[in-house]
């Protein structure tokens, strides 16, 4: 069987947990949590970038720090993983939901404008498959309106928008460190910074509501409750695993694009036949090879196919079920506007294999195993 994923592993990672342990400090902000930081501070410009417990964490301190109000309004595709809205739910927004672009199943930048009331506070984009948002005109929307911009670029790590790095470009910027990522902690994420004006308030909240960081930085002579807040600090044995990673986090993006474009050299001429479509690249952004999809004609052949591939031993698997559908989607927001591509284009996705150690042989195997079906008139 080939793995849809497996999580990533340089071999250093238990050797770096060891030593944390043998530090003594293994609660979190000790040496290695200080190597990430700095590393993920210095390899994307960011002003400032706290390591957190995941990727959905993350987005709740950029939900905190919006400082949203019962009957705020937040805009966010409905295309994207639950976290993108629970965040703003539990920060007491309403969200509103807008449709996607069919060609990088990113928000539709056009029908942004059109969702925001007196009550919009924070724009949500959500970069898929570390494809980066049309974010020029998000931002001269958030700014016209007087609006926040917190990306969700859990899965853009390493990925640029017209040479800037995803989770910089806005107000606030989440990364994920899943296991199912580019780079991983097993769970963990980190919150980007754009200017300091947030940078005290987040340390606050990522610490319990405490000035805890101040004190340990000689800025107070004690630390106290000073704000709301929550335990947002991963553990130093998180932060040891995902170092290992970051130091060879150039070579493991080159093993990662090698395949995807070994993916796409083989898969895209059955799409110019018109068998089946396969990810679109705009100008301007460079992605990070976090996944390589496809989409069938509808929602019966995806089913087919994945069959098909599971009887060859290979594992597919189909990504979200919209959020405005939901039960919970259904409560807590509304879809603003159509739904044109939001509900068709995600019953039609289909993610191949796709992780740091796949071989060019266990790609030939599901490359073979495509063009069996596709070729075969999708049976």
């Amino acid at each position: 069987m080939i793995d849809f994923n497996v999580p990533p592993c340089t071999g250093r990672e238990i050797r770096y947990m060891a030593e944390a342990v043998a530090s003594r400090k293994i609660c979190g902000d000790g040496e290695f949590t200080r190597r990430c930081s700095a590393w993920l501070e210095n390899r994307f410009q960011a002003r400032r970038v706290l390591l957190t417990t995941s990727g959905t964490t993350a987005l709740d301190m950029a939900a905190l720090l919006s400082c949203l109000e019962p009957g705020d309004e937040v805009i966010l595709p409905s295309y994207t993983f639950s976290s993108t809205a629970t965040a703003f739910v539990l920060a007491g927004a309403r969200l509103v939901f807008v449709d996607i672009r069919p060609d990088t199943m990113n928000i539709d930048e056009r029908k942004i404008e059109d969702a925001v009331t007196d009550r919009t506070r924070v724009i949500v984009p959500v970069h898929y498959a570390g494809v980066a948002c049309e974010m020029d005109t998000i931002l001269a929307i958030a700014e016209k309106h007087g609006l926040k911009v917190a990306e969700d670029a859990a899965q853009g790590v390493m990925s640029t928008y017209h040479g800037r790095a995803l989770g910089t470009i806005g107000d606030f910027g989440c990364f994920s460190f899943h296991e199912t990522k580019n780079y991983s902690m097993g769970e963990g994420g980190a919150l980007l910074l754009r200017d300091d004006t947030y940078i005290e308030r987040a340390e606050i909240l990522r610490e319990k509501g405490t000035n805890r960081a101040r004190f340990f930085r000689g800025q107070v002579d004690k630390y106290t409750w000073v704000d709301l807040g929550d335990s947002f600090l991963p553990s130093e044995l998180n932060a040891a695993y995902l170092w290992a990673q970051l130091e060879e986090a150039e070579e493991m993006l080159a093993r990662r694009m090698a395949a995807w474009n070994r993916y796409d050299a083989a898969l895209r001429p059955l799409a110019e036949e018109g068998l089946m479509e396969v990810p679109v690249i705009p100008e301007g952004c460079v992605h990070n090879a976090h996944m390589y999809y496809l989409k069938c004609k509808d929602l019966a052949q995806r089913t087919d196919f994945i069959s098909f591939m599971k009887g060859r031993g290979v594992q597919c698997v189909f990504h979200y079920i919209p959020l405005h559908s939901a039960p919970a989607g259904l409560r807590f927001g509304r879809f603003h506007g159509e739904d044109e591509y939001t509900t068709r284009e995600s019953e039609r996705l289909v993610r191949l294999p796709l992780f740091d150690a796949i071989t060019p042989a266990q790609q030939e195997e599901v490359i073979n195993g495509v063009k069996a079906f596709f070729e075969g008139n999708g049976k």
